[in-house]
């Protein structure tokens, strides 16, 4: 049995495959599978994984329509799971048909798990091909990722790891489930069930070990799962179960601008609501928003009380508010979280 299993689910991948492939091919670490689910694709990928696979039987191609009848494409999910149900390493190595990696991540990221008790391990990402200041924005912070720690406090703000770029232990990904269609990112979701694990449940591998390619075609460009909405929805639902719970249907919310609003919007769906906000817009001071008597900054007490989600956009303005609660004995993750 192969240590590592690397699944790439691939759909009309034809023009960016041979490159992802020959990238898993020159691998330090050699003992490896790889299996690649061909979802009902149109071009060459199905060719270019036999070619691949009749040189080096390492490669599996796995297509979705088995059973054969008329050729339907699943989606992303169930091709990932069709491919998992296959794979037969101890560790699975996720991989999109449009990226490459580092010949070293198979090696070191199987190291750090060897090393840890994590359940899955991520790596920086280097993005390329057509990316915005937004996509830079979101690299910079996946590259300020470092510890167990840093992504267990960032867990509500953004997916702090890059899915591509993931190693999983088979045994945990397949306990779990596999991936879910929620009608939100199946990627943070997973990441956002591992975190139910225990603070110290991930872990990253401090390097750039992937090259992940940004086009308008790609599935977070295009999928309604993707949008700002669908992120919000998925936040909520596990701020809602993990964090606040069924004893705390009322919460403390420190910031009311885009995000809080629609955050607020989004925890109501799960009889969650704000107890009282708390803002540095004096316009907003004094007055009442969704029933909840609006605060200064300054008049938040100590914790006891309603956990407090800070909604607040940007690195910055965060850090400010950790460097207001944390002398204050608030505890992050116990008594506040951060969320985008």
């Amino acid at each position: 049995m192969p240590a590592v299993s690397v699944l790439i689910a691939a759909r009309d991948a034809a023009t960016t495959l041979p490159a992802c492939l020959r990238s898993v091919q020159r691998q330090s670490l050699a003992d490896w599978e790889c299996v690649v689910v061909d979802d009902a694709s149109t071009d060459q990928t199905r060719a270019i994984v036999d070619e691949f696979a009749h040189r080096d039987p390492r490669f599996r191609l796995l297509p979705t329509d088995l059973e054969g009848g008329e050729v339907v494409a699943h989606g992303v999910v169930t091709s990932r799971n069709l491919g998992l149900e296959q794979c037969r390493g101890k560790w699975i190595a996720i991989l999109d048909a449009d990226d490459w990696m580092h010949r070293e991540r198979l090696r070191l990221q199987v190291g750090a798990l060897q090393q840890h008790p994590w359940h899955a391990v991520g790596a920086w990402p280097r993005f390329f091909q057509g990316f915005g200041p937004g996509t830079a924005r979101y690299q910079d912070w996946l590259r300020s990722m470092r510890s167990a720690d840093d992504l267990w406090r960032q867990r509500f703000i953004e997916m702090p790891l890059a899915h591509p770029a993931m190693m999983l232990r088979a045994d945990t990904l397949r306990r779990l489930g596999g991936y879910r269609d929620q009608g939100w990112p199946e990627d943070y979701d997973l990441f956002l069930r591992l975190c139910r694990l225990g603070t110290d449940a991930l872990g990253v591998v401090p390097r750039v070990l992937h090259a992940w390619r940004v086009r308008p075609e790609s599935l977070s460009r295009t999928s309604p799962a993707y949008t700002t909405q669908a992120f919000t929805r998925c936040r909520a639902a596990f701020l809602a179960a993990d964090f606040l719970g069924p004893e705390h249907a009322s919460f403390r919310l420190g910031g009311y601008g885009a995000t809080g609003k629609a955050l607020v919007k989004a925890l109501a769906t799960h009889g969650c609501h704000p107890h009282s906000i708390y803002e540095v817009h004096p316009r907003r001071i004094g007055r009442h928003i969704a029933a909840a008597p609006v605060h200064p900054w300054e008049a938040l007490g100590p914790p006891a009380g309603p956990p407090l989600i800070v909604s607040v956009a940007g690195a910055a303005p965060r850090q400010r508010v950790r460097d207001f609660l944390l002398p204050r004995g608030w505890r992050e993750g116990t008594d506040f979280v951060c969320a985008a």
